[in-house]
């Protein structure tokens, strides 16, 4: 299962904003909602091998919200209905351990060093996202399979945020010389990893 973790570094942990106006009233979760397409969203279908995790930096205590697409329901193309599902998952109680909202979305308690932790405690090393990183063509990390990707969002990665990142045993990688949104690079590891260029296939199951 390919893996996403995307930092929103303004983005709400509580379900006090407004669907009608999610840039101006979730911190920008409206970021995360493209991410969440871009991840799962194909034509007619939803992707079954991809997990994302959304780290919430805009409270105390940040959360983390993770959807895994083997059994993700009620997910639909516009960011108004993910921001709602989200907006469902905020509303309930989160503890340091995972929490189900609905089928397919979890949430707990804790932020990047936490999502971090999990990843060295399973021996996995992530790959970084940066326009400056080494090329994906000559990376040494995993880019296949279980691979996890790590992205910020408009606001990019803090430096104390980087230093986890790299004590984690990250690789600084790179899609292309240009700063893409983190949605659209979502969409081309995707594609790299679909067309093999990455040794990877993809699972895809209609819509449900």
């Amino acid at each position: 299962m390919r893996t996403f973790i995307v930092v929103g570094h303004k983005a709400t942990t509580t379900p006090d904003f407004s669907l009608e106006d999610i840039p101006g009233t979730s911190g920008r979760l409206d970021i995360l909602c493209r991410c969440i397409n871009a991840a799962f969203v194909i034509s007619h279908g939803i992707r079954h091998d991809v997990r994302i995790l959304l780290v919430l930096c805009g409270g105390e205590p940040h959360k983390t919200v993770c959807l895994r697409g083997e059994d993700l329901r009620h997910l639909n193309p516009d960011e108004r209905t993910t921001a709602a599902l989200l907006k469902k998952a905020l509303a309930i109680v989160a503890w340091p351990e995972w929490s189900m909202s609905t089928s397919g979305i979890f949430v707990r308690t804790g932020g990047l060093g936490e999502v971090l932790s999990d990843l060295k405690a399973k021996g996995i090393k992530p790959a970084y996202l940066r326009e400056d990183g080494m090329d994906v063509h000559e990376a040494d990390c995993n880019l296949s399979g279980d691979a996890v990707f790590i992205l910020g969002d408009h606001l990019g990665m803090t430096p104390e945020e980087e230093t986890q990142i790299l004590q984690a045993g990250a690789e600084v990688i790179s899609i292309g010389p240009a700063c893409l949104h983190a949605d659209h690079c979502i969409v081309l590891v995707n594609w790299m990893l679909d067309t093999g260029m990455l040794g990877d296939q993809t699972i895809i199951r209609p819509i449900s």
